[in-house]
């Protein structure tokens, strides 16, 4: 099932089970975040929150932990509730053999139905902003897409940009925006800056299921992720013209908010409580002007917790981050065969593939580390065979145990590029990255002492089967 918003999610979500109303009045601080922080300790079904009853607010709607879990995320793609990960995995590899599919053109947007432009532009009217940790420096919005276009080819649909990145509120009309140099918003930011010009935005808050995890997906500069929202969607994205910039922004989004990064002007946004588990420090922002705001009539505010791993956006940025790579990789080295970026957004990755030579291994390796994933995240590649399950850590483990000799399956390649929220780094953005090689080698490889590997009893599977039928009649 296609969903062309936010509200259409939630109440399938609700059929199944999947969402949890807190009816109780709660407090803005600590309650929601702590709650939202609990949630995906439920386990792989863990549901969504939904809070309307929130003191000091007369009209707040907040929704929380929307993609958190397995059972959620797999909702979202229209996939029944218990599909495991590595189904999930499987069909998102499936349905990205159809990208590109081109998004649908569609008029009277919802979030057309109130706006405020210029000095009446109040954003603590439209949002019931709230603290997500409590070292947080302010209130964010960090589940918002942000959508910006190459000014040096605005009409090329492949080089415009849906992410996700953190925004600091500043004011009433000021927000101040991360952009990680690797992506692809410095990219634009950077091109307006050289020629002194500010660069037009639209973010889009309470967006459908698909765009959240596209405006997430580590796609390559000239992608379009409108056009994978509508592979993944199994039907075009819905998407409309922004009022002020004319930018295409999803149809069913509860807010659209327009204005410009000022070009050349920096401000001090943070610290947030990061995806890496740590605080990011204050440091010198891009600095965000609104200039219209656009929203529904009781616009939802979608809200994301993070910190601690799991939280909401590992389960965003799970397949979304091992599929990409899985894909780029393929198409340079067909011997790979899957490809596990599932934690902490990918800073480890986890790569099974065939070995065409000695020492393949490590160049599958050095690859991942040149993919527009790898440039930014990717601080520790470890490679595998082709037997091994790179999503069953046991036997990741086991590769490690026993393929791998730190003699000769170890590169350490010096200050290679990092997003500076890495706090392994010992200079912000720049760090030593490693490749493990935990394959057997081959020929001309001649390394270590590998006779005949103990392979599973033939009949294991038949009994498999049977201790199964066993244990769910017992």
């Amino acid at each position: 099932m296609a969903y062309d918003d936010l509200r259409s999610f939630l109440q399938t979500l609700d059929e199944q089970g999947q969402l949890l109303r807190i009816t109780d009045e709660v407090m803005p601080e600590p309650d929601i975040a702590a709650a939202a922080n609990a949630a995906p300790r439920l386990g792989d079904n863990a549901p969504a929150l939904y809070f309307d009853n929130v003191t000091g607010f007369t009209n707040a709607r907040i929704a929380m932990n929307v993609h958190g879990s397995w059972a959620n995320h797999a909702l979202a793609l229209g996939l029944p509730k218990d599909t495991g990960v590595k189904a999930q995995v499987e069909e998102f590899i499936a349905r990205w053999a159809e990208f590109p599919v081109a998004p649908e053109w569609r008029e009277d947007p919802p979030w057309a139905q109130n706006i405020q432009t210029g000095d009446d532009i109040n954003i603590f009217e439209v949002l019931p902003l709230i603290r997500l940790n409590d070292g947080d420096g302010g209130f964010y919005l960090d589940k918002a897409a942000v959508v910006s276009k190459d000014p040096e080819d605005p009409d090329n649909s492949g080089k415009q940009n849906v992410g996700i990145y953190r925004i600091e509120v500043k004011g009433r009309r000021k927000l101040a925006l991360q952009p990680v140099p690797m992506h692809d918003i410095a990219q634009h930011l950077h091109k307006a800056e050289q020629v002194g010009e500010d660069l037009p935005i639209a973010i889009t808050l309470g967006n459908d299921p698909v765009i959240s995890i596209v405006a997430a997906t580590p796609m390559e500069y000239d992608q379009n992720e409108y056009e994978l929202a509508g592979a993944l969607r199994g039907a075009p994205a819905p998407i409309a013209r922004s009022p002020l910039h004319g930018l295409p922004v999803p149809w069913g989004s509860e807010v659209v908010i327009e204005g410009v990064i000022e070009g050349h002007k920096r401000e001090i946004e943070g610290p947030f409580g990061e995806f890496t588990g740590h605080y990011s420090g204050g440091r010198n922002m891009t600095v965000i002007r609104i200039d219209r705001i656009s929203y529904r009539d009781n616009p939802v505010f979608e809200h994301l917790y993070l910190g601690m791993p799991w939280t909401e956006i590992d389960y965003l940025m799970a397949a979304n981050t091992c599929v990409p790579l899985y894909e780029q990789l393929k198409k340079d080295f067909p011997e790979v065969q899957a490809v596990n970026a599932m934690y902490t957004h990918g800073l480890v990755v986890i790569v099974s593939t065939k070995k065409r030579y000695g020492g393949f291994a490590k160049a599958v390796g050095m690859r991942v580390l040149t993919t527009p994933h790898g440039l930014g995240y990717a601080a520790t590649v470890i490679v595998v065979d082709e037997d091994v399950d790179p999503f069953n850590l046991p036997q990741v483990m086991w590769a490690l145990s026993t393929k791998m000799n730190p003699a000769g399956d170890l590169v350490q390649v010096r200050n290679l590029p990092i997003l500076e929220l890495a706090p392994q780094a010992n200079t912000p953005g720049v760090v030593d990255k490693l490749i493990i090689d935990a394959t057997t080698p081959v020929a001309a490889d001649r390394r270590g002492n590998y006779g005949n590997q103990v392979r599973d009893l033939p009949e294991m599977g038949q009994w498999l089967t049977k201790l199964q039928q066993l244990q769910t009649n017992h």
